[in-house]
């Protein structure tokens, strides 16, 4: 039978200082767009969960919901462009 406590050690021989890596910064620095456009629909969303929404609350869900899916496609294509030789799309 193994037992875990040798195991251990190698699991948490890693020290954690709490702070992101470059890499990890780099991505929510290139993430931020889409982050920032989730925001505005969900604060779209929200002001309308206590009433009934207007022609005006319509319009700004839906403008919301097409500057998610224009940044989402703008993000998909920047990394379809770096992930190709060359940067030739």
């Amino acid at each position: 039978m193994k037992t875990i406590a040798a195991l251990q050690a190698a699991v948490t021989a890693a020290s954690f200082d709490g702070e992101p890596t470059d890499a990890e910064l780099d991505a929510i620095e290139t993430e931020m767009p889409l982050i920032l456009a989730d925001v505005t629909l969900l604060d779209a969303l929200i002001v309308t969960i206590d009433r009934t929404p207007t022609e005006l609350d319509h319009q700004r869900i839906r403008r919301a919901r097409r500057r998610v899916l224009a940044t989402r496609r703008d993000l998909a294509n920047r990394a379809a462009t770096l992930a190709l030789p060359g940067g030739a799309a």
